[in-house]
């Protein structure tokens, strides 16, 4: 079982960044995926979910408004679109999928930066 996160990298305030999840070893359309974030000295924070139907995607109220989450069940993936992007975006990010009440499978991060 693998995530993979990728996409990360250093932008302006106001920029965007699409960060993407690549899945293996799993059934993926069988499961809800989620984005986490920590930033530098904080504890891991809910960014967003998406179920395994795609509907109604949840977003942490931090994010609502600039960032999407979309899945494609062909290939396995799992996006983060992100929109107008703030200094205190700036985190690492983390994808995770899960099949019951709790995400318990989770992939490396990929660092976020947003200068201001």
């Amino acid at each position: 079982v693998q995530l993979q996160a990728s996409g990360g990298g250093l932008v302006q305030a106001g920029g965007s960044l699409r960060l993407s999840c690549a899945a293996s070893g799993f059934t993926f359309s069988m499961y809800n995926m989620g984005w986490f974030r920590q930033a530098p000295g904080k504890g891991r924070e809910f960014v967003g979910s998406i179920r395994s139907s795609s509907i109604s995607p949840t977003y942490a109220d931090s994010v609502k408004g600039r960032f999407t989450i979309s899945r494609d069940n062909a290939k396995n993936s799992v996006y983060l679109q992100m929109d107008s992007l703030k200094p205190e975006d700036t985190a690492v990010y983390y994808c995770a999928a899960r099949r019951g009440a709790n995400f318990d499978t989770w992939g490396q991060g990929t660092q976020v930066t947003v200068s201001s």
